[in-house]
């Protein structure tokens, strides 16, 4: 093999190489999405905690980066603290660490064709079961041993083509001219802010040092700083993103360039002793160069983990401060829980539009409360609030559906895009409500502008019917959050309630006109708000028979967990 070939093969096993993390990254994310969104629920004030589910996550899931994303979404929510989110952070450092090992260990086994033909074999059997499976959840099985497979084949052609690079004699000398640490820290920051991925310059490094490239010395200061390579690209993705996104970011980076100062500092003073990191990885770890770096990137983690967790409290305040919350509303509307880089780990963008639509929901029945109490006063100071709330709901509509569009562009779990199926009607059905609730609002300025009035009897009619349409609502969202369609029945009963107190109100207005007791004019504004209301309480309807449709696929699309014993119900509490 000449030269020309070798960097062919070096192209060809890199690109094997990035294709099998992202497809291992992709349907482990799938396979044990909700679960992980669990593991993240429970986490509580314990530091450790957080750091053991960050570790066990993004060894996982192989991508630190994915496991940002969620807990910054968690974040965003408010489910989770950012200094609970710091501790997932400083987990996911340790837990990308597993790559490296995995690379180590294969590389034991590189020299060997039957590992190889096992690998290859593998990566083919995958393959063909993502290829001839209709079962979503095996599909994705299937792309995990096919990613898990081309791992160690493109580690193969890596490792094939630094064998043909170290017959370079001027390769050779060149590299051996790289002995300055902080050039070195400068190269491994730079080629992995090119390729996006410390995981994957990890591994780079390792099959060089595999080759007899580098010295472990040089792979060790090389690898420090693809630590820091890798936070310069998530600092240039935060670029418009929320407020949190740039806080976790800026603490992933600090957490990094700490971890390789202390590091730095540490191997020059083994420098000053007559030692280095080379000689004290031997002494531990005898015979392997591999295994030795691959336990150093683990070391350098745990060792920065323990010096800065005891500080997390304090680098969080000092990140608030630094990064400041954005004034709201400066732009134009945004939504609250919606951001385009959470497309980047599809579970947790799922759960974003459902809390998305929930509050999408609470603002439409607040619309309604406010319509109806409106005309019972007769007052219509708050038009300017009712509209600016009237106006978000049909921003949001607009939005959550071209989120939707998008994410279900992506690859999801099958009941996820069954979930995803229904959020058009969904959201339409609650836009539906703000413009009911918009019509009953008018009618409240018609009676103030003619100083028209009801009668007790109507007025106290009204205030039933306000009655029935929150219990239905109420009962609607709690079957919504828990995905619970056994309560459908109960649904339908109330909106036939609703249905019967509309025609009462009917009826017993038109007796009322024609008793004198109320004019024409105001009973043909009550005769319409009635109407509007009856069909508030169709959509209302409409909605938990979505529920019904999704149910079948799952039996929890999101649960709000408690954060203290006063929220019961988070979701509707607001609205009462």
């Amino acid at each position: 093999m000449n030269i020309a070939i070798a960097c062919l093969s070096l192209i060809a096993g890199l690109g094997v190489l990035l294709l099998s993390m992202n497809l291992m990254t992709q349907n482990i994310e799938t396979l044990a999405g909700n679960k992980l969104k669990k593991m993240f629920n429970k986490l509580g004030k314990s530091k450790l905690a957080g750091v053991g589910i960050g570790t066990a996550t993004t060894a996982i899931i192989q991508s630190s980066g994915a496991v940002t994303v969620m807990v910054i979404g968690f974040v965003n929510a408010s489910l989770m603290s950012l200094t609970q989110a710091t501790t997932i952070i400083f987990g996911a450092n340790i837990g990308t660490t597993v790559t490296a090992q995995i690379v180590a260990l294969g590389m034991l086994g590189t020299s060997s064709i039957s590992m190889n033909v096992i690998f290859g074999t593998l990566a083919g059997i995958g393959a063909f079961i993502m290829l001839f499976t209709k079962n979503e959840t095996v599909k994705k099985v299937g792309g995990l041993i096919a990613g898990f497979g081309m791992l160690f084949v493109g580690l193969s052609l890596m490792s094939d083509s630094m064998t043909v690079f170290t017959e370079s004699e001027k390769l050779i000398n060149f590299l051996a001219t790289l002995q300055n640490p902080i050039l070195l820290v400068i190269i491994g920051c730079l080629v992995t802010a090119l390729i996006q991925s410390s995981s994957t310059m990890t591994s780079i490094i390792i099959t060089m040092l595999y080759g007899g490239l580098i010295t472990i010395d040089q792979g060790v200061y090389m690898a420090l700083g693809s630590n820091i390579g890798t936070c310069i690209v998530a600092l240039i993705a935060c670029i418009g993103t929320t407020t949190n996104a740039k806080r976790a970011a800026f603490i992933h980076f600090f957490f990094n360039v700490v971890g390789v100062v202390i590091f730095m500092f540490i191997g020059l003073f083994m420098r000053l002793g007559g030692t280095s990191f080379g000689k004290i990885l031997e002494i531990m770890f005898p015979g392997v160069p591999t295994t030795q770096l691959a336990m150093m990137h683990t070391i350098f983690n745990v060792i920065t983990v323990i010096l800065i967790l005891p500080f997390t409290n304090l680098l969080v305040k000092m990140t608030e401060k630094l990064i400041k919350e954005k004034p709201k509303d400066k732009n134009g509307p945004k939504l609250t829980y919606l951001e385009e880089h959470i497309l980047q780990s599809p579970p947790i963008a799922v759960e974003q539009v459902k809390k998305e639509i929930l509050d999408m929901a609470s603002d439409s029945i607040e619309n309604f409360n406010l319509a109806l109490d409106s005309v019972l006063s007769r007052n219509v100071d708050a038009k300017k609030t009712f509209a600016k709330r009237e106006d978000f709901i049909n921003f949001r509509n607009k939005e959550i559906i071209k989120f939707v569009v998008e994410l279900t562009s992506l690859e999801i779990s099958e009941s996820d895009r069954t979930y995803l199926g229904t959020v058009h009607h969904t959201v339409t059905d609650i836009e539906r409500i703000g413009d009911y609730s918009e019509n009953i609002f008018e009618y409240a300025e018609k009676l103030s502008e003619n100083e028209y009035s009801f009668s007790d009897e109507a007025s106290s009619e009204l205030t039933e019917l306000k009655t029935k349409i929150n219990e239905l609502y109420n009962l609607t969202m709690s079957m919504y959050v828990d995905s619970d369609a056994a309560r459908i029945d109960k649904a339908k009963v109330l909106e036939d309630e609703t249905d019967e107190i509309t025609k009462k109100m009917s009826n017993n207005h038109i007796r009322r006109m024609s008793e004198k007791k109320c004019t024409v004019e105001a009973g043909a504004l009550y005769l319409s708000l009635a109407s509007d209301a009856e069909r508030i309480g169709d959509h209302l309807l409409n909605i938990a028979e979505s529920v019904e449709k999704f149910s079948k696929k799952t039996k929890t699309i999101y649960r709000i967990p408690k954060q203290d014993d006063d929220d019961k119900d988070i979701v509707i509490k607001k609205t009462l």
